[in-house]
This record gives C-alpha cells, structure tokens and sequence, in this order.
C-alpha cells in the first residue's frame, strides 16, 4: 500500500504531513490512523529502520490535513506523536513546530493563496480543539521555495513564519489551571514537589529545577539521573489534571514536563557559553522520555502562560515586572539550544490573549511511501 507524504521541517522539528483525502481510503477512524502512522514509521523499531520516521521524538511527528473553506479555520489538523521502538501513536497533544510547517504547506498547495507580502494561515488543531494562525512571508504575492530566517536550535535556513497560539486556553482540560491552584503539591520517585500544572498551547506541569535535582547552569546532559523523577511528576500530573484514569497508563507526550530556574550564566547544549542578561529564566523540558534539545512551542506557551499568573512557579523565577502595562511583552527562554523569545499579548483585563513566536519551515520532500503492514478496515 502506497501513501503520499510530504516531509517538512518547521523550526527544530521534522514533521510528515499527510492530505486527510489520501489518508482516508486506507484509514477512517483515529484507531485506523494510528495503525498506519506506527506502520508507516516503523515505530515498533527503536531506530524505525523499516519506516520513515527518524528515530528521536522531535523527528517522529506527523500530521493529517484538511482544507475547511467553509470552517472556523482555513484548515482542519490531526498531530500524532509517534512511538519510538514502541508501535503506539498518541493524539492527545499538538505541536507548534509542525504547525510552523503546516502553515508554510497550506500556501505551497494552495490552500490558502498566497496574498502581496505575508500571508495568515488559520489552523485548528483537531487533538485540543485550539486555533492557531501562521502568517507566512509571501513577498510579492509569490509562493515562497525557500528562506533566510533561522531559529535558536538549528543552523538550517528557511521561509519565515509568524506562528500565534490564540486564547481561549484550556482546549484539553477545560481550565488554564486545571486544579484551580497556580502552584500544586506532586508525588514523584518519592518526593513531594511543587508543580503549577497549566493548560495552555498544551497541558504541562512546570516544576522548580533546585526541588528536582536538577543543576540549569548546564544543559549538556542527558538527565538520566533526574528522569524517572520527572516521569514520575508527569504520571502524577496526569491524574491530578484529568488527562487519565487511575487505571490507564501514563502517557509520554503529554503533559509536558519541564524545571524552570531564574536567569543565569549556563553551558548550552553545543558548549556556547549563554549570559545571564540574554534571558528572563532558564527552562529544560522532556520530550517524550528524553530532554527536548530546545523547547517545544506548545511548552513556550505553556511558559510563558504561567508567567503571567502571580505565584506560580514560573513568576517566581522571573525579575519584577514593569510596573506600566504593557499590552505586549517579550519574555526570554533560556533553552539548550539557546535563547528563543515569545511575543505574550493581553487584553484589557489583563489576561493573556495571544503568544507568537518567530520560526522557520522548509519543504524537504514529496515521497509515495510503501506501508509495509496495511491497516485492515472494519466494516
């Protein structure tokens, strides 16, 4: 069994999108698409040596689209998280970086046409029922092949694309502070940490770096000391925020796990040295069951959300704010991969209304891929 796909990469990730009308003669139902997406990336595989997929949990992404003319949105999307040596595929989350390339593909096929200087794509994520909108750089009203912009994490180039997380929060749970508290009490490999559990870009659970252990000075290592204690805190979280049932099983994706720490000079993951005046706070976060080599987006907005919620663990690590208000704020990520900055905006009450981030994509392939296993369809 063939399936068309096309291989982008959007900011630090590498994402397959799929047409939901070449998807649906071999898969109908979520259950379906799961099959064929474990199939198609070989996912059982720990190196996905007989798939597509490319064997780290920031490359083993993929979408399905849908042009919805007649919707909210210009485009309906499914993100999966794939399994890696594990033939699961999870729904439950989204991802910013394959939106970056999802918005860059709307124009490139036509979904959306492409308008003189900048076009706004507008997507919802079908796993969290979220909007976001990507304004891609059209300049001349041409479809653009290739770019100059880059983002912290990668040296590659390509088109740039404004991407913007628009409230309402809350998509997955159904409250931005799923337990009603900015800051949380969790259990995790034996100890009781202090977590602000926030649902926004998707759900995350933000812990202190000092309660876990875990040194922000370097971002080198591979935690593998710390890990089963942030598994843990996610577990726990999980349960705490209504993602799970007792008796069903942790999920690695979701929610994100991450140890924040105040501003301060540290080591980033290719050895350059980063200053403490570059940046507000210093995050780290999981990917799946590893550390992020950046930050995902949705977790930028998860961040940055709690940032500008008094109390929680987040606004305790940052420097006093500004006292005039500002409608928009810039709020600087220290990450492995180094700095990255969100664009937080409020409405007049205060509350955050939109996060933007600057990022990249680039179209890398076209492929006719051979399913090696075809999903069986129920009747």
């Amino acid at each position: 069994m063939q399936l068309r796909g096309h291989w982008y990469r959007g900011g630090t990730s590498k994402c397959w999108l799929f047409d939901a009308e070449d998807v649906a003669p071999h898969a109908g139902s979520r259950e379906q698409i799961r099959n064929l997406l474990a199939d198609a990336f070989g996912a059982a595989d720990a190196r996905q040596l007989d798939g597509i997929g490319g064997g780290t949990s920031t490359t083993s992404k993929a979408a399905v689209v849908r042009a919805t003319p007649e919707g909210p949105a210009d485009l309906d999307y499914l993100f999966a998280q794939v399994g890696i040596g594990d033939p699961t595929v999870e729904l439950g989350s989204n991802c910013g970086n394959c939106a970056t390339a999802i918005a860059l593909y709307a124009v490139q096929s036509g979904i959306v046409p492409p308008q003189a200087g900048s076009t706004r794509v507008r997507m919802r994520n079908l796993n969290t029922g979220a909007v976001l909108s990507g304004t891609v750089a059209t300049p001349g009203g041409r479809i653009p092949a290739s770019g100059l912009a880059s983002v912290p994490g990668s040296s590659a180039l390509g088109v740039p694309v404004s991407l913007s997380f628009h409230a309402p929060w809350g998509r997955t749970t159904g409250a931005v502070l799923p337990t009603g508290s900015v800051a949380d009490q969790i259990s995790a490999d034996g100890l009781i940490l202090t977590a602000t559990l926030v649902d926004a870009g998707a759900p995350a659970v933000l812990i202190p770096a000092d309660e876990a252990g875990i040194d922000l000075s370097v971002m080198t290592g591979n935690l593998s000391e710390q890990l089963p204690r942030l598994v843990a805190a996610r577990a726990s979280a999980g349960l705490m925020m209504g993602l799970r049932k007792p008796e069903d099983p942790p999920q690695n994706a979701v929610p994100k796990v991450g140890v924040v720490a105040e501003s301060g000079d540290y080591i980033a993951a290719d050895g350059t040295r980063i200053a403490a005046d570059t940046h507000d706070l210093r995050v780290r976060m999981l990917s799946m069951l590893a550390p992020h080599p950046a930050i995902g987006l949705t977790s930028a907005v998860a961040v940055s959300l709690a940032a500008a919620l008094p109390g929680s663990v987040v606004a305790k690590v940052l420097p006093p704010a500004d006292s005039a208000h500002q409608r928009r704020r810039l709020l600087r990520i220290g990450t492995p991969a180094g700095v990255i900055t969100t664009e937080v905006v409020t409405d007049d009450n205060g509350d955050v209304s939109e996060v933007a981030l600057h990022r990249a994509a680039r179209h890398l392939a076209v492929a006719d891929i051979d399913v090696a296993q075809p999903v069986a369809l129920t009747a």
